[in-house]
């Protein structure tokens, strides 16, 4: 396989997952607010943090308010991460990657692409945007099921995995970092937070679609350590971070040359799997071992990129396929 054709696969994989992630946090995130009083101090904010938006965001000079932010997270065209954008660059990928992957697969990827173009502006409206992104998360999902059903497991299909894995680890991680710590912060809020922490952290599990998970592994009502505990250890959730460390494993030894990238993972996978996670909460060092972790898998994929990827990208693709 040429190494051209596995980046733009690994991309088309990332970019998806991206878009129904951001998808998910909005979506979760407009019921959270339904559920609880203005008074709690849980604002649209958040997600900009969630996603790492702030530099871009706070370009446009604008107030953190639903409709600018709903806004520059689905449709915004100078912010990388949006849905809009993500769906462009899948598309592109997609495109160019015809011959590998199945034609469904393409004409499912160009007809969501299609779909969130044409309906950009009602995406503003509260209606709108719940049909956009429930068309987002439907169709990510339809295409993951597509690939796993239709596509040969072979190399290409082990570069879609771990593109898919690493995307969700990261969006985890930041669920966790940032949305956990900024629901759960009680020194700014005007009222007690502490009788809708079950609902907090409830909606932290739903933005991963892991809430029925969740309840199935822990018998037990809604807590903010058993809800990180299972985000990041639980071994069968495919959204957890150990699961998607041991799946980034699996895929990455089924290639060639795959030594440095092995060492790399491994690596990450030893810290996470010893981590205690009652100690880092009444330490309150979460943050900081979140942080590290967030560092730990841009040095993956840097690892993935250096093993298998050209050395040289293409400039229209450098300026947005960051990891």
């Amino acid at each position: 396989m040429l190494s051209r054709v596995a980046e733009r696969i690994y991309w088309l994989a990332r970019y998806m997952e991206r878009a129904e992630s951001t998808a998910r946090l909005v979506n979760v995130y407009s019921n959270l607010l339904l559920d609880l009083p203005k008074s709690a101090n849980v604002n649209w904010e958040t997600l900009i943090s969630i996603t790492g938006g702030y530099p871009l965001f706070g370009e446009n000079s604008e107030q953190p308010d639903e409709k600018s932010v709903t806004r520059f997270l689905l449709t915004q065209k100078n912010n990388p991460a949006s849905i809009f954008n993500s769906l462009i660059m899948a598309r592109e990928n997609a495109r160019t990657t015809r011959e590998i992957i199945p034609s469904e697969a393409w004409e499912l990827v160009n007809d969501l692409y299609l779909y969130a173009k044409d309906n950009v502006n009602r995406s503003a409206s509260r209606s709108g945007r719940v049909d956009y992104l429930k068309r987002v998360i439907s169709s990510s999902q339809q295409l993951t099921g597509l690939l796993s059903s239709c596509m040969s497991h072979n190399s290409a299909y082990d570069f879609v995995v771990m593109g898919r894995n690493v995307e969700r680890a990261d969006m985890t991680s930041r669920i966790v970092d940032v949305g956990a710590a900024t629901l759960m912060k009680k020194s700014d809020s005007t009222i007690d937070i502490i009788p809708y922490e079950s609902s907090l952290w409830m909606h932290v599990l739903k933005s991963l679609n892991g809430y029925q998970m969740y309840r199935q592994h822990v018998q037990d009502r809604v807590n903010g350590e058993d809800v990180v505990q299972f985000l990041l250890l639980n071994e069968e959730f495919p959204r957890t971070i150990l699961h998607c460390l041991n799946v980034l494993a699996s895929s990455s030894s089924q290639l060639p040359n795959h030594d440095e990238c092995l060492r790399t993972i491994a690596s990450v996978l030893r810290r996470v799997q010893q981590c205690k996670i009652p100690d880092l909460l009444e330490k309150g060092t979460l943050y900081v071992f979140i942080d590290n972790l967030q560092m730990e898998f841009a040095n993956i994929h840097s690892a993935i990129a250096s093993t298998w990827f050209l050395k040289q990208v293409e400039p229209a693709q450098s300026q947005i396929q960051t990891a």
